[in-house]
């Protein structure tokens, strides 16, 4: 609902201009071979007060070479309420028996909507191959802009 010119301003449309962040860290490893698990820790569940509250998350994953995984490609992505993302942050281990602690952090942006006020989770997912694993240095930030 917009403000109309010489309207009154509630309190409560003033909260919602207002963009909220959430963070959170990972606070244990993932280990591969897995599809899709959830990131230990990363995951930040907040409440929204009006419907098509956008959101937009800055996703970092730490991947970390733990034996040899060829060039076998690690990827990252989110859940928005239980729904996997289309677009994937990708690990390449590029070099062909790579050594164990060497890896990198590979980031991502995305931006939707959430149609329904009331409770969202959004989390890391990630598929490390064989040899691979996501590390504690990954996390996941959210901003939530809500319409007045």
């Amino acid at each position: 609902m917009p403000i109309p010119a010489g309207g009154i301003v509630t309190a409560g449309q003033l909260g919602r201009i207002q963009p909220r962040t959430y963070r959170a860290p990972a606070t244990g490893i993932l280990a591969g071979s897995v599809t899709n698990a959830d990131v230990p820790g990363a995951t930040v569940t907040f409440s929204t007060e009006a419907a098509n509250a956008t959101y937009v998350v800055d996703a970092w994953f730490d991947f970390r070479v733990t034996g040899t995984s060829g060039t076998a490609l690690g990827s990252g992505n989110i859940h928005v309420d239980g729904t996997l993302e289309a677009e994937y942050a990708v690990f390449r281990d590029s070099h062909a028996g790579s050594a164990a602690g060497t890896g990198s952090s590979v980031g991502h942006t995305y931006r939707g909507t959430l149609p329904a006020a009331g409770s969202h989770t959004i989390k890391l997912v990630a598929s490390p191959s064989v040899g691979q694993q996501v590390n504690i240095y990954s996390s996941v930030t959210v901003t939530i802009y809500e319409v007045v």
